[in-house]
């Protein structure tokens, strides 16, 4: 049976929301000085890394070894490799339209709108959903086929995160497909396999920290947040929003699943 160390989880989130807020704050002061809040995007996976790391230096002693270096390995991956794409798709390009047209209706300073109304609730958001991460590593006792379980799991996340990255940005290399909606691969079987990807990863970490019941119960926030900025926040909702009067979206939504990947519809005869 698996107990969980309260005391030092809770000191453990004081770290972390400094760890959090730390990374955003030198986000903001880079984006400043390149004038340019398109970075902050990089900075949401590096601040989960950076959460994961100061984890497991903190808990050391106070839960199993085996399942700190589980989850902050498992966290550093996926928060680096999207960090990484992130850098590598918006290199050369300019504002990320989402923040100009954010900005540009922000009363009185832009800074300090940015501050407010992105890089701290950012950092705020990163501290929220990383909680299993955080709880994941005070949890005493060995792992348990339940470990296994939330890792393959979260490795299907990454693959559809990583896969659809993949497959997306060799179709906007090619010429040919400009203009032209990407349905093909992972995006024929689901609108957003990066989304969903995230969906998996996340759940995948909650499932490890189900291995102490009260860790579960007091982090299950955590990926119920994530689905919903997710499904009806900041990720399909608003991107489908974007892509709504694009040519052939509508026929698109019609024969492809909106999050859960499922086989392409077809019309009937």
């Amino acid at each position: 049976m698996s107990g969980f160390d309260w005391g030092a989880f809770g000191v453990n989130l004081g770290f972390a929301a400094l760890t959090s807020l730390a990374v955003l704050l030198i986000t903001f002061a880079c984006a400043l000085v390149r004038g340019l809040h398109r970075i902050v995007d990089i900075a949401w996976g590096v601040a989960f890394a950076a959460v994961a790391l100061t984890t497991y230096v903190l808990s050391a002693g106070h839960g199993d070894d085996g399942r700190r270096l589980l989850v902050t390995a498992l966290t550093m991956v996926w928060g680096l490799r999207l960090a990484g794409h992130i850098a590598w798709r918006g290199r050369g390009h300019g504002e990320d339209p989402r923040y100009e047209r954010m900005l540009s209706k922000a009363p009185g300073s832009r800074a300090a709108y940015a501050l407010r109304m992105v890089y701290l609730l950012q950092g705020g958001l990163v501290w929220l959903v990383s909680l299993p991460v955080q709880a994941a590593a005070y949890i005493t006792g060995p792992m348990s086929a339940l470990a296994a379980v939330g890792g393959l799991v979260w490795l299907v996340g990454l693959v559809f995160e990583a896969v659809g990255d993949h497959q997306l940005a060799r179709f906007k290399a090619d010429p040919a497909n400009k203009g032209r909606l990407m349905d093909r691969g992972l995006w024929s079987w689901t609108r957003h396999p990066n989304y969903f990807g995230d969906f998996c990863v996340w759940w995948g970490l909650f499932l490890i920290t189900c291995e102490a019941p009260a860790a579960a119960a007091a982090t299950i926030v955590s990926p119920l947040v994530m689905t919903y900025l997710l499904t009806r926040g900041s990720g399909k909702a608003l991107l489908e929003r974007h892509m709504a009067q694009r040519p052939g979206y509508a026929a698109y939504q019609e024969r492809t699943s909106g999050f859960f990947p499922m086989p392409p519809r077809t019309k009937g005869p």
